[in-house]
């Protein structure tokens, strides 16, 4: 039987991860190894110059589980070399609270999740929602929702596998099972923020910064994760690794000599 990992970077005990775990632990046997605590918006850092520790604790269900020291793709390289007594066939993340779309990807520690496994030859699913707070339908319908999915792209993925070096990331809609208008393949939309850090200063006087800001800020386009979740479709976003653009190389050559 396959094994899958189910991590996160939201902490082991976040209930988007039960939620998750639930839904796929009838396809293969479920390892889970996450953050300790929330690193959200951390992207890929690894560590590299001090020890990690890894120990079990036991989710909401009674059932068992694993924390990490480290970062959300910590735990994948951790989880990829064995440290749990058995390497995943596939690895998934999530079900994150806050969308991942569009500039998301390269800040997100549940893409990271996905990204390092894919570094390290697993195949790899992210999947990620609405905060809870901002839901307007009940959290739970929405998580159903996504194990539903999940438990479908999982299935997939596990009989067809991944291309080589491409992982998928996938964004649900704030809305019950029966509320949405279907699947999306889509590419990576537009979305910003409005960064203005407010200063402050502390009880010696010295300044400090909150990063505050608005957003995101999104463009609803045909075709991109942001315009298909916006109109109620879930999107499924393939992401390769090779970031290269190809449509600049020749001009490049023509711009730069020795």
């Amino acid at each position: 039987m396959s094994t899958i990992l189910i991590t996160n970077d939201d902490g082991t005990h976040d209930p988007g991860l039960l939620a998750l775990k639930r839904a796929v632990e009838k396809l293969a046997d479920v390892i889970v190894l996450a953050p300790e605590r929330n690193r959200s918006a951390v992207s890929h850092q690894i560590t590299m110059h001090k020890p990690l520790r890894v120990k079990p604790v036991v989710l909401a269900d009674g059932t068992p589980a694993h924390t990490c020291s480290g970062s959300p793709a910590d735990c994948v390289r951790l989880a990829a070399g064995g440290v749990l007594g058995v390497k995943p066939d596939l690895v998934i993340s999530g079900i994150n609270a806050g969308h991942n779309m569009g500039v998301d990807i390269y800040y997100s520690g549940t893409v990271a999740c996905a990204r390092e496994a894919t570094i390290n030859g697993l195949p790899a699913i992210a999947f990620s929602s609405v905060y809870p707070h901002r839901a307007t339908a009940p959290i739970e319908e929405i998580w159903a929702a996504c194990g539903k999915i999940a438990a479908t792209l999982v299935s997939n993925v596990l009989q067809n596998g991944l291309p080589r070096q491409t992982l998928l990331n996938v964004n649900l809609p704030d809305l019950p099972y029966e509320q949405l208008k279907g699947l999306k393949i889509t590419r990576i939309g537009s979305r910003s923020y409005k960064l203005e850090p407010e200063q402050r200063a502390d009880p010696f006087g010295q300044a400090y910064y909150w990063p505050m800001g608005d957003g995101p800020f999104d463009d609803h386009d045909e075709g991109t994760d942001v315009g298909a979740v916006a109109h109620g479709y879930v999107s499924i976003t393939p992401i390769t690794l090779d970031a290269t653009n190809y449509d600049f190389m020749d001009e490049l050559s023509q711009r730069v000599h020795m």
